[in-house]
């Protein structure tokens, strides 16, 4: 019943939002490097926030309210930066503000060494980043961040619990909302970085949350499409000589979505159900094999990345 009133709470904030980001002029225009060609109401993931503080009300508790202060932060300076434009000093240094919000609720101050806290702010703050990179098409957020959530869920409850069930849950029912208005031909809202940085501060306190319960890492896995994409492109851009902190159209979604105009939707879902196959491998193969699905999952990925090149040349071709 709880999560019945849970889904009628985001379905009436994110109408809520919607007269508010009407009114206000929130809106996204698209430009030479969107993926979208009408203009659209930005900032719907702000529903991600709202499901944080709708966890913390009916599942109250020190580590949660840690966690709420941690997600505000990422989604307060995300949301300003939709509205007005913020620069990457001040986005970084909020950013790092909410890891360390996330590190004090999973107890890592005082356990581990200074270096180890370290590489942990550069991993954990990159992936915030990439996930906010790769919001670019319809479905895109809501349908990975499901392919994320199902795994763990099911980690929780049959290999090892980490965390309340709740807190994955609520934001696996703001994805349903989310998606709801977004996984259209045309969207009727994107979720901003509000909305990515959100749910991706979401996915890195349960990624943290998991790997230190386990003392094991394989489970980055349960981001590697995305991962393999992201560290690709970069290494791409790279070679280009462009500057990677610029937007930019070279992901494979990008080049799937916009060179070849597949459908948002259809790229979205393979996405999707490609991360889910590959959580359900690493959790299934892991104990059998260990670290080896791991590597033999990245080549895999790597390679059909490759395709992308192939593509590329034949739309220059072509046209």
């Amino acid at each position: 019943m709880i999560y019945l009133l849970v889904i009628a709470l985001l379905f009436i904030a994110e109408l809520v939002y919607f007269r508010i980001a009407d009114k206000f002029n929130i809106i996204d225009k698209p430009n030479e490097r969107s993926s979208h060609t009408r203009i659209t109401l930005r900032g719907g993931g702000i529903i991600y926030w709202v499901a944080a503080l709708l966890y913390v009300l009916f599942n109250p508790s020190e580590a949660g309210w840690w966690f709420l202060a941690g997600i505000t932060l990422m989604a307060g300076v995300s949301f300003w930066d939709d509205v007005e434009g913020l620069g990457q000093k001040i986005r970084l240094f909020f950013h790092l503000l909410a890891m360390t919000c996330a590190f004090y609720l999973a107890n890592v101050f005082g356990v581990y060494p200074w270096w180890a806290i370290v590489i942990g702010y550069i991993l954990f703050t990159g992936i915030v980043n990439a996930y906010n990179f790769m919001d670019g098409i319809n479905g895109i957020t809501g349908l990975y961040t499901l392919a994320v959530l199902l795994p763990m869920i099911y980690v929780n409850n049959y290999v090892q619990t980490f965390t309340k069930n709740d807190f994955l849950l609520f934001p696996l029912l703001a994805s349903i909302v989310f998606l709801f208005f977004n996984f259209r031909k045309q969207a009727k809202c994107f979720a901003g970085d509000v909305g990515s940085v959100g749910i991706a501060f979401w996915i890195v306190t349960l990624l943290l949350l998991l790997i230190i319960k386990t003392q094991n890492l394989v489970w980055i896995g349960f981001l590697l499409v995305y991962g393999v994409d992201t560290v690709c492109t970069i290494l791409h851009r790279i070679y280009l000589k462009q500057n990677i902190m610029e937007a930019h159209r070279l992901h494979f979604y990008q080049i799937l979505a916009n060179e070849l105009k597949t459908g948002h939707r259809t790229v979205s879902l393979s996405y999707f159900l490609a991360q889910l196959l590959c959580s359900a491998l690493i959790i299934a193969l892991y104990p059998i094999v260990g670290w080896w699905v791991f590597l033999l999952l990245v080549a895999t990925l790597v390679a059909i990345y490759g395709i992308k090149f192939r593509l590329m040349r034949t739309v220059i071709i072509e046209k």
